[in-house]
């Protein structure tokens, strides 16, 4: 992973959601051009504004270095539910992937 990766991944997880750099900046509560500069690598995030960008692009911290995790927004819905679940359930919804398959 290089000192580049963090505005890289914002810059392709914005981008799956159709969001603007100016628009994700403001909806964060910053100036119009605060995430531009990280996508160009002028800046990073603090710890606590990382973790508000992956609530925003609605990944986890771990999906968020998961460089091939390119989940849709029901997917991750899904998966979020999934997680949630009683191991006993979730095996359920598995057999029922599993036979759709």
């Amino acid at each position: 992973m290089d000192e580049r990766f963090i505005g890289d991944r914002i810059t392709q997880l914005r981008e799956l959601k159709n969001i603007s750099e100016r628009k994700m900046s403001l909806d964060l509560g910053h100036s119009a051009s605060y995430i531009h500069s990280i996508a160009c690598g002028k800046a990073l995030p603090s710890m606590s504004e990382f973790l508000y960008i992956c609530e925003y692009l609605g990944v986890t911290p771990q999906e968020f270095f998961d460089e091939d995790c390119e989940n849709t927004t029901p997917q991750q819905k899904a998966i979020n539910y999934i997680r949630c679940m009683y191991d006993e359930d979730a095996s359920l919804f598995l057999k029922l992937f599993e036979r759709m398959k």
